[in-house]
């Protein structure tokens, strides 16, 4: 079975050329999938039966994974069996009438324009790690780019001068990416007066780099934003993905066409167009945001 696992995880690298975060994912759930198989004397795919795939479905709810954990896991064995049936490694496909766990569907959190402005305005100073992180919290809360996208920037992948980004997002598909006034002088001033004093060699690709001169990960920036939250005096978890659907919810709230959101977080491969519907008068009204929210997004 470990054999069959390597084999599949090649081919999702090479023939579907998936991004190593995802890898990992179908990695971590097949191989607790192969080591319960071990403890029940299965090595291989044709002592695997229906029976066999509830009784680990359940194993992983008795060990406290929730119902959209085990609905994902389930994705990468119906996966994984696609496969072997396809390559002829095995005759039946044990999952195929395997039901996926409910769960009730829970929106993410996003913050109100309040909280959004206390947060970019967290980094205050001009020591680089502020410099920076407030252009990285501009950048995110302009673009709606997903983390991995936002460390993943490199020096290349800006166009400051036309007022866009170049982001690669899942599968590496390319999509450009507009970035607001208020976001292009926050990256100016960063690259000017903060990336400089972090740089420790030349030649740094990544646009954000961490103290010690290297690009940040996805589990720095997770440190950063709840560091941050934390002085702002927000209450609220925090995630990564927070300020991405704050951006979301927010353009739509100002009038912004359902798909063209859909474009700007990579979700589609159309042109990029923000229709805004924002009434003029908005700001006369108390639930309206405030006027430099609106300019974030060029409203």
């Amino acid at each position: 079975m470990d054999q069959c696992l390597d084999h599949f995880l090649n081919y999702l690298l090479v023939e579907k050329g998936l991004a190593a975060n995802t890898l990992d994912a179908y990695g971590r759930d097949l191989a607790r999938y192969v080591a319960f198989l071990e403890g029940a004397e299965i090595d291989q795919p044709a002592g695997i039966t229906q029976v066999v795939v509830l009784r680990f479905l359940a194993s992983l709810k008795a060990a406290g994974l929730a119902a959209r954990s085990r609905a994902r896991v389930l994705v990468s064995l119906r996966m994984f069996h696609k496969f072997l049936l396809a390559e002829g490694v095995a005759s039946t496909n044990p999952t195929a009438l395997v039901e996926a766990p409910r769960s009730l569907r829970s929106l993410p959190h996003a913050l109100s324009h309040a909280e959004v402005e206390k947060l970019l305005a967290a980094p205050s100073g001009n020591a680089p790690l502020s410099l920076r992180d407030k252009a990285m919290f501009e950048t995110l809360y302009a673009t709606g780019l997903r983390v991995s996208e936002l460390v993943g920037l490199k020096l290349g992948d800006l166009q400051l001068d036309v007022g866009y980004l170049t982001a690669f997002g899942k599968r590496s598909k390319e999509r450009i990416v507009p970035l607001s006034e208020v976001a292009i002088e926050q990256m100016r001033t960063y690259l000017a007066h903060g990336r400089p004093r972090l740089e420790k060699e030349k030649g740094a690709r990544f646009i954000f780099l961490n103290r010690s001169g290297g690009g940040l990960t996805r589990q720095g920036f997770w440190k950063i934003i709840k560091r941050r939250a934390a002085e702002a005096g927000i209450l609220k978890n925090i995630t990564p993905h927070t300020l991405r659907h704050s951006f979301a919810t927010h353009l739509l709230e100002n009038g912004a066409d359902l798909r063209s959101v859909q474009t700007m977080l990579g979700h589609a491969d159309i042109a990029i167009c923000i229709k805004s519907g924002r009434n003029r008068n908005a700001h006369e009204d108390s639930t309206a945001p405030p006027r430099n929210a609106c300019a974030r997004f060029g409203l």
